[in-house]
């Protein structure tokens, strides 16, 4: 899942977080300009990088946690 993780969450993410914050200090959605106030395309990129946000937080509650076993041979 890393490749998943690195190439398609990550982006999203980062977009998601990039609009978040010029939406808060300047009421701009960057999304909405892009492809226009609540078109097809716009909600359809809302859905996706709601969904990248969903995916990381299942992949960090039950992701692979480092183990502190000691494999003896």
């Amino acid at each position: 899942m890393s490749g998943f993780t690195q190439y398609v969450l990550k982006p999203l993410s980062l977009i998601g977080a990039l609009n978040w914050g010029l939406v808060g200090l300047f009421k701009f959605d960057i999304i909405a300009w892009i492809f226009g106030p609540m078109t097809m395309f716009s909600r359809f990129f809302y859905v996706l990088i709601g969904l990248a946000a969903l995916i990381w937080l299942i992949v960090w509650i039950f992701g692979d946690k480092p183990s502190c076993e000691y494999n003896r041979r």
